[in-house]
């Protein structure tokens, strides 16, 4: 069985301080990119150079995706990755 090497659309949103990583063009936190059919929502990320320790909160479709299952999440066509980094303050 072969796998399609064709590009797929996703969103990608990147919220605090993450959005320095979205390509320019993005608008609020948010930007409509194309990933190889196959990507997984850890390789999403790590394209668009987001360090992993910095993805506290990663959400597909708004579904909480732990750490350990990121790279084996696979992305399809009109799929949105939101992420959020570790809270700080008191």
């Amino acid at each position: 069985m072969t796998t399609s090497t064709a590009a797929i659309p996703v969103t990608l949103k990147l919220y605090a301080s993450l959005g320095v990583f979205l390509p320019s063009g993005s608008v609020r936190n948010e930007a409509k990119v194309s990933v190889p059919n196959g990507t997984s929502v850890e390789a999403l990320l790590d394209q668009y150079g987001v360090p992993r320790e910095a993805c506290h909160l990663v959400l597909l479709n708004g579904i909480f995706q732990p750490p350990a299952s990121r790279g084996g999440v696979i992305l399809k066509s009109g799929d949105a990755v939101a992420v959020w980094p570790p809270v700080a303050g008191g």
